[in-house]
Order: structure tokens, then C-alpha cells, then sequence
């Protein structure tokens, strides 16, 4: 069975990140999938310092909460990360857990993510995807950098409001499909 984790980059709960990333989810599910979210605005995850003890073979020094999504980050067979544009990036969330990245960045950890496919789900207020280029390609150098495969990026410019994004009808069928589809 595969193993889908998404995480929610999102501090809003219910909000259209959250509800996007849900429906890939949902998708995956009715697939066979093995699902489960991450609300990373829920733990605390402290920024990487860069003292490279990951590369020694040992745990991160940080006593925080990213240590135990280590785990469920090497056992996921396809990752999901939603996060809406917050001036032309990630949140500030979604860029700690990105940094925290670095524990991967040595062969030997390297080796318990290479070739896992990721999703990005980035809804945005702006109607021109213009907004979200630097976002994505935040995305798709880090995943290049890490050997994870970027299968699929939903994309969803014009939502605002909580729940903007149930009037998207095509973007939450694309949602859906992107998740039973990676499965």
C-alpha cells in the first residue's frame, strides 16, 4: 500500500491550502492509499544552524518536532506540500521544514528520500501566475537538488477568502485526479 503524507504549510485551517491539499489527499485514498496530513503550524520546528550533525550519521541536534517527521518523510511513498503564496514564496512554516532539508543533503540520508515523487498544491489571491513562478521554482530546484520527482503542481490563482477555492470546480477535480493518479 502506498503511503501518502501531505503537509500543510497553511496557517489557516479549513482554509483553501488545507482544502486542496484534503482533495489530493481524498484522491489518493479512494486509490488504496495509506493517507495522513502534517499542520506544521501545530509543531515547532526550529531553523537549521548548519552544524552538519545529520551528516555524521546521527539525529538532528534540534530538539524539536521535525525530528519525529524524519521518519514519516523516509516512510511516505509520495509527498504532498501545500503552502499559498505569501510574497512570492512559501510561509514562513513551509520554509522552516524546507530548511530542515539539510538532514537529507549527505549520501547517506540522501539515499532514504531519492526518487520519491512530491506534489505542490499553491493556491493564491493574484490572478496571474506570474505570482507563484519563484514559489515554484523554489520547489523544483529543491526537488531537483534532492533527487525527489516532482510529479504534479496544482496551481490555483484568484482565491482569497476561505473556501474561495469550492467554486474552482476544474482545479478540485485536477486535485483529486493528481492524487488518485499518483497512486
Amino acid at each position: 500500500m502506498k503511503r501518502v503524507l501531505g503537509i500543510m504549510g497553511s496557517p489557516r485551517i479549513n482554509g483553501n491550502t488545507h482544502i486542496l491539499v484534503n482533495k489530493i489527499l481524498e484522491g489518493a485514498k479512494d486509490k488504496g492509499a495509506e493517507t495522513e496530513i502534517v499542520f506544521l503550524k501545530d509543531l515547532e520546528i526550529k531553523e537549521c544552524d548548519g552544524c552538519y550533525t545529520c551528516w555524521k550519521g546521527r539525529e538532528c541536534s534540534k530538539e524539536d518536532d521535525m525530528n519525529s517527521l524524519y521518519p514519516k518523510l523516509i516512510e511516505s511513498d509520495i509527498i504532498v506540500f501545500g503552502t499559498p503564496v505569501y510574497w512570492y514564496g512559501p510561509t514562513a512554516l513551509m520554509k522552516a521544514f524546507i530548511d530542515r532539508f539539510v538532514y537529507f543533503n549527505c549520501d547517506e540520508n540522501r539515499a532514504k528520500i531519492r526518487g520519491k515523487l512530491t506534489t505542490i498544491a499553491v493556491p493564491f489571491e493574484e490572478e496571474s501566475l506570474e505570482t507563484a513562478r519563484l514559489l515554484i521554482e523554489f520547489f523544483e530546484k529543491s526537488f531537483s537538488y534532492l533527487q525527489l520527482k516532482l510529479a504534479r503542481k496544482i496551481i490555483v490563482p484568484g482565491v482569497y477568502k476561505k473556501g474561495d477555492i469550492l467554486a474552482k470546480k476544474d482545479f478540485m477535480d485536477k486535485a483529486y485526479k493528481c492524487g488518485f493518479d499518483l497512486v
